[in-house]
């Protein structure tokens, strides 16, 4: 299956939250998105133009110094509702690392968004069964606990059922902050 292009919501949603020029962007992945999500210069760029061409973003330019110009872009209300349309989207299971949930997350203004609680209760509904999976499976093939041959497998299963409780653990907590 064809991966999605996450970097253009990346980029409308943080076009959103303010005006900026392609090295600012580029710079965003440096420092916030870059805890969580990575794209390159070269992916970037591109982007941008595509975004512009389906007239999800427009530019300005500015002038600095005595010639040097720069775009700044901004999202149109064609890119807000690209957006939207994406932040309210169910949300699939994440892949190759990367957690569309997270970086859906991050572009959650406040605890008043009508999206956050059915956005949280859904990742708590998907990560209790995949928890409760993984017990299971742990159960059934070590029921007698820690092996001496097939030690690996039980270890990564004993930390994958670790990692899905503190999930949902963190979910749980994330909804008392919805309003």
């Amino acid at each position: 299956m064809a991966q999605r292009n996450l970097l253009q919501f990346i980029i409308l949603g943080l076009l959103h939250q303010t005006p900026l020029t392609g090295y600012e962007l580029t710079k965003a992945f440096d420092s916030d998105i870059g805890e969580f999500w990575s794209a390159q210069h070269s992916q970037i760029y591109p982007q941008l133009q595509k975004l512009e061409t389906a007239g999800s973003l427009t530019h300005t330019e500015e002038v600095t110094g005595e010639k040097l110009a720069r775009k700044r872009y901004a999202i149109t209300d064609t890119g807000l509702d690209t957006l939207n349309n994406w932040l309210a989207a169910p949300t699939p299971a994440s892949t190759n690392g990367k957690d569309e949930f997270a970086l859906k997350l991050y572009f959650i203004p406040d605890a008043n968004d009508a999206r956050l609680r059915p956005m949280l209760e859904a990742q708590q509904v998907e990560h209790t069964a995949k928890r409760t999976h993984l017990e299971h499976q742990l159960a059934t093939k070590f029921p007698d606990g820690a092996p001496t041959v097939g030690l690996g497998h039980y270890l990564i299963l004993q930390h994958a059922v670790s990692r899905e409780h503190e999930y949902c653990d963190w979910l749980a907590t994330a909804l008392t902050h919805c309003r």
